[in-house]
């Protein structure tokens, strides 16, 4: 495996922020890392690019140690943390030459990756702007360039879509997808499941700094409740009834979802117009993450 957590702890004082959290990303995979606000994302990503240190355990990248090997461990990491934070008064171009001297990498080299690489995160008009003037969204873009200049094989990206329009957000997935056919081994957190849900080949969920559940997409798929997607042209309280004898109603608006219905749409659809509701439109909902993952949350609260 390219990305190995093993039984990583670490406490803040003696407040315990992480508990024995081991997973593993492999070479071409892409890992999504979910949980609630404060269960321990950042923190967990943070020792693993080595820039938190853990109480106990390790992290190994391309078999290195960030504990014991982390120059060498370094060297095949790229990371994009949540908040980038980037010398402002410096040029965005200037900048990133002046980083890319620490992979060894001269001047006018530098400068030519620069470019090439601030021009496929679309800041090939801003190259020559100062870092204080750019949105937190072009600050992502930005580090989503430096994380590539040594061209790893493995890459951390915490909470990157924070910030990022709906033009960021399709690059960072044309990008991820771009990196795992190169073989490239990808963790990333993000409240929003569904981009988690579009990327992921497997999910890693933590609660209160343990991991809880790992699930490939196909397995939360499978875990997720059937359900149908009605829209009623009338919704009272008999309609509400009725539905409730085939399973679990809610509604949102003039759309009702049911799950877990007991019987197939076509007999669900004669038994409402016997009724005498107008059924507008009927189909069936796609598992969700998002179902899942508060199943699960529930389930350990």
């Amino acid at each position: 495996m390219a990305i190995e957590f093993r039984d990583v702890t670490k406490y803040f004082g003696k407040k315990r922020v992480l508990e024995n959290v081991s997973f593993t990303v492999e070479k071409g995979e892409v890992v999504g890392y979910v949980g609630l606000n404060g269960a321990g994302k950042t923190t967990t990503i943070r020792i693993g690019v080595g820039v938190l240190r853990p109480s106990s355990g390790d992290v190994l990248v391309e078999g290195y140690s960030v504990v014991r090997e982390k120059r060498r461990a370094s060297m095949h990491i790229g990371w994009v943390p949540e908040y980038p934070i980037f010398e402002q008064d410096f040029k965005a171009l200037d900048y990133f030459v002046y980083l890319a001297g620490y992979y060894g990498i001269s001047g006018g080299e530098a400068r030519r990756l620069g470019r090439r690489l601030l021009e496929e995160v679309g800041l090939g008009d801003a190259l020559d702007k100062k870092l204080a003037e750019y949105s937190q969204g072009m600050k992502k873009r930005f580090a989503l360039a430096v994380s590539m200049i040594n061209e790893p094989e493995n890459y951390f990206f915490d909470e990157v879509l924070n910030g990022l329009d709906p033009q960021g957000i399709a690059f960072f997935r044309d990008l991820v997808l771009r990196l795992k056919r190169k073989g490239c081994a990808i963790l990333f957190s993000s409240h929003i499941l569904s981009e988690v849900e579009n990327l992921a080949d497997r999910v890693v969920f933590i609660h209160r700094g343990r991991i809880v559940a790992v699930h490939t997409m196909d397995e939360i798929k499978g875990m997720a409740k059937p359900a149908l997607r009605i829209k009623v042209g009338r919704i009272d309280e008999g309609l509400m009834e009725t539905l409730k004898s085939l399973g679990e109603p809610e509604r949102k608006g003039r759309i009702i979802v049911l799950r877990n219905p007991s019987r197939s749409p076509d007999e669900i659809l004669r038994i409402l117009v016997e009724k005498g509701y107008p059924v507008e439109a009927m189909a069936p909902v796609e598992p969700s993450l998002e179902e899942v993952f508060f199943r699960i949350i529930g389930e350990r609260r």
